[in-house]
């Protein structure tokens, strides 16, 4: 590698392509969406600076602060209640010894499926008249619980996050097993003399052993959180009344629909600024818990 690194013609092969790609599709679209966000721009005409006028708007705007809100649903949904399955799911898995593979397979087919085909499938399941929720319901004797799910203003925005769940869980899940079954099977059975078995084995043994892949889950899981726009624009359009709006979905609004570039530009800085701050927030509360752990 050393040899590698100081070879101009290598560096030059497998650097410059990269730093490429990432200047061309990342940082520039990155400084144009700064640039545009402080100006008045309809998309067609030329761009007037305007100042902070866009984020002084978002900050004034009711309904981006509820698309806020509901992104701090997305997150907290992702983190509290997706990674907590996912890394029980990849346990109960791993102690599979039958068809693995097939469970495996099972589990990763719906990230592999195109966002657009998961919201059209639970839109089926989600109506009211035909869908397969309500009509399991309606089976089992519950016809009291049975609803609109994407039209009532209750229910909407949990149908999207169950939804996002079900198409992202396996991916994660894969990512888990691949740690799970990386540790060493001298120290589990070394765990198991000490009397760890069971479910105890993997709360003291198997959780904090594949810690650093449960730590790339969350933080995909939250930064996958605070972009989500395709599933939401399908399922609900940010409906209904706005109670499934994400900022994602009310930048695309904005731009879009409603022709103000200048101010979705505004909103997509936003989002990119709370992303980080988020990420670097989990950054420092892991580094801390990680160096409690080790005293």
């Amino acid at each position: 590698m050393n040899k590698i690194l100081r070879n101009r013609v290598a560096f030059f092969l497998f650097v410059v392509p990269a730093l490429a790609l990432y200047i061309t599709f990342y940082l520039v679209p990155l400084f144009k969406s700064l640039q545009y966000s402080v100006t008045s721009w309809d998309g067609i005409t030329e761009p007037v600076f305007n100042g902070f006028d866009n984020f002084a708007k978002a900050l004034s705007d009711e309904k981006f602060w509820i698309a806020f809100k509901n992104n701090i649903y997305f997150v907290s949904f992702s983190v509290f209640i997706q990674v907590p399955m996912i890394v029980f799911v990849s346990i109960l898995v791993s102690g599979v010894r039958r068809m693995l593979d097939f469970y495996k397979l099972t589990v990763f087919m719906p990230s592999i499926l195109s966002t657009a085909s998961i919201a059209v499938i639970w839109q089926f399941i989600y109506s009211p008249d035909a869908g397969l929720l309500n009509q399991i319901l309606k089976a089992v004797g519950l016809d009291t619980w049975t609803r609109l799910w994407l039209g009532d203003e209750n229910t909407a925005m949990l149908s999207v996050l169950v939804t996002n769940a079900w198409q992202w869980t396996g991916f994660y899940i894969v990512l888990v097993l691949a740690g799970i079954f990386a540790i060493p099977k001298e120290m589990l059975e070394a765990g198991e003399i000490d009397g760890a078995v069971g479910w105890r084995k993997a709360w003291l043994l198997t959780i904090p052993l594949i810690r650093p892949v449960i730590v790339v889950t969350m933080l995909l899981s939250i930064t996958g959180a605070m972009k989500a726009l395709d599933i939401v624009l399908i399922m609900t359009n940010g409906g209904p009344f706005g109670s499934s709006e994400v900022m994602a979905t009310y930048m695309y609004q904005q731009a879009y629909a409603l022709g103000d570039f200048g101010y979705a530009n505004a909103i997509a800085i936003i989002i990119t600024v709370f992303t980080a701050i988020l990420s670097l927030i989990y950054h420092i509360i892991n580094k801390k818990t990680s160096k409690e752990a080790e005293y």
